[in-house]
């Protein structure tokens, strides 16, 4: 098992402190590595993780108690899909739910922007992950304001100040959630623009990675700055103490799999969940349950 204080050393680096100024190219290197982890190294410990990952979510299930959010936030080519498989391989599938969130429907539209989001959060015991989350609605919707007039919002809700007020709508629902036993980890794979050419010429030049290609994710390589402002915003006015954002390194993938299950396995420590204890009637019984059991076998 992965030791608690060999998990907080791997990531304290990569927690944005509630209140900071982040400018991601200044702040945090999308190629950073912890000194002296080799590739070999970092799928042992990851290998650790997941096991270790697989013992806390049996216990979070049966204690009944806790829930968890993670949240994947990242630009197209991040990896998130594939950091999922990776690192959440190992859990129980009826405890997990994955949801990949696109376009708003009709009826999404029709609600509040938190509405969709609350519909799939996981219940007491289980772990849920936002593929693509609830921070699209200050980031994709920022960036193309287009999509705020979708929203069919009435105009005091689009005035000026409106990615302010959902800042603080959303810290106030993750707080609300926090209080009520669901941890969120908030996660942003953070990619190099460089990085992401070479995975989408990949795409293209690799027949079994052709239907992954989109080019409408070329074309938003235009905006590149503008999500870079909008991540820093977001990083600066959401992270808090009770659900703070971690930006991971994502240009190398095997590292970004051990940070997501390094930040994951201190998360669900600091839980501590255990298995339930009988109570004393059921204790009391479980000495004559054995022997009728055991007396079973010796008369087959």
């Amino acid at each position: 098992m992965a030791d608690a204080d060999k998990l907080r050393a791997l990531t304290e680096p990569l927690r944005v402190a509630p209140g900071s100024r982040v400018a991601l190219a200044r702040d945090f290197d999308p190629r950073h590595l912890p000194d002296g982890l080799s590739k070999d190294e970092g799928k042992e410990l990851l290998a650790e993780c997941v096991e270790q990952l697989a013992d806390l979510q049996a216990r979070l299930s049966a204690q009944d108690t806790y829930g968890l959010l993670v949240v994947l936030q990242g630009i197209d080519g991040a990896g998130k899909d594939s950091t999922v498989r990776h690192v959440f391989s190992g859990l129980n599938p009826a405890d997990v739910r994955v949801w990949s969130f696109k376009v708003p429907s009709v009826e999404e539209l029709d609600h509040d922007f938190l509405w969709r989001y609350v519909q799939r959060l996981p219940e007491r015991g289980k772990v849920g992950i936002f593929n693509r989350s609830h921070y699209e609605e200050v980031l994709v919707v920022r960036v193309h304001p287009e999509n705020l007039v979708r929203e069919k919002l009435p105009a005091a809700a689009k005035r000026e100040g409106v990615w302010r007020r959902r800042y603080r709508e959303i810290n106030d629902w993750e707080h609300y959630l926090v209080d009520n036993g669901f941890a969120v980890v908030k996660l942003f794979l953070n990619l190099s623009q460089e990085e992401q050419r070479q995975r989408f010429l990949r795409r293209i030049e690799l027949p079994d990675h052709n239907w992954k290609f989109s080019s409408a994710d070329v074309a938003e390589r235009r905006y590149w700055d503008d999500y870079q402002r909008a991540f820093s915003e977001m990083l600066l006015h959401t992270s808090t103490e009770w659900a703070p954002w971690w930006v991971i390194p994502a240009d190398r993938k095997w590292f970004a799999r051990l940070a997501v299950a390094s930040v994951v396995a201190r998360t669900l420590l600091d839980i501590d969940p255990h298995y339930p204890t009988p109570d004393e009637a059921e204790q009391q019984a479980l000495p004559a349950a054995r022997a009728q059991l055991e007396a079973e076998a010796a008369t087959d």
